[in-house]
């Protein structure tokens, strides 16, 4: 399993015990501001947009919000801002690899409020591509156990649509594949009834650097400091953590 998996479970969860809906708003609104001005309104003709939309909908995002944030974004309505796709890249404790993935309307203000989470919280920047070609751009799914999605019907169902893998992370199942194909499978999943959490063009690291109990909890501080940052919608690590350190960190 990949600690990307990992956290990403941790982080649902933390997410809804510290209450942080409001700030995830925001960029869960610029995500569909960004699907609709690059593939229009139609969630029909764009995919994009479509997974956007879910992924708001699953976070009680109310309708009114995604409406006008589709509507800015395809210009059918004034106030949609110009977000643009900012990577930065950097080291965490331990030689993690970080990728950070940023919208952004203003680079200078992007750029200074990630460097100074980076190196507050134990990490350093890296140049353009010094960590970059540890990662590969995949489509990840995400659904939950139950009696219609067993990782039997899951293979039945997604493997002839482009899936390259699906993992067991415990209580959900990760399902992975290019992310040209991250529609078929998505489609695929939906035409054999089984419902999916979430499916998202997401960077998946080859190789991943196992962390003990104090490695991952400076990780975690320094991720969750990135996060925070209202130009950031992403953060990937090349990090491996096993399940006994996973039970320790509680």
């Amino acid at each position: 399993m990949s600690g990307h998996s990992k956290w990403a479970t941790t982080k649902h969860k933390k997410a809804i015990i510290d209450g942080r809906r409001a700030k995830s708003f925001v960029k869960l609104v610029k995500a569909i501001e960004v699907a609709a001005r690059s593939g229009g309104a139609d969630m029909v003709g764009n995919p994009t947009l479509f997974d956007a939309v879910a992924k708001a909908k699953k976070n009680s995002m109310p309708s009114d919000n995604i409406e006008r944030a589709i509507k800015r974004g395809a210009g059918l309505e004034s106030g949609g801002a110009d977000w643009q796709t900012i990577m930065y890249e950097g080291y965490g404790p331990g030689g993690v690899a970080i990728l950070i993935e940023c919208l952004s309307d203003n680079r200078n203000r992007a750029a200074s409020e990630v460097r100074v989470a980076v190196t507050r919280n134990g990490g350093t920047m890296g140049d353009p591509g010094s960590v970059a070609y540890l990662f590969s751009r995949k489509g990840v799914v995400i659904t939950n156990k139950s009696a219609n999605a067993t990782e039997e019907k899951i293979l039945e169902a997604v493997l002839d649509a482009g899936a390259e893998e699906v993992n067991d992370l415990g209580e959900s199942f990760e399902i992975v594949s290019e992310a040209s194909d991250l529609v078929a499978v998505r489609t695929a999943l939906q035409d054999a009834g089984i419902e999916y959490e979430s499916a998202e063009s997401s960077f998946l690291p080859s190789m991943s650097i196992p962390l003990d109990a104090e490695q991952a909890t400076k990780v975690f501080s320094l991720i969750e400091a990135i996060e925070e940052l209202d130009d950031v919608q992403n953060v990937y690590g090349n990090f491996d953590i096993s399940d006994e350190v996973m039970a320790s960190l509680g």
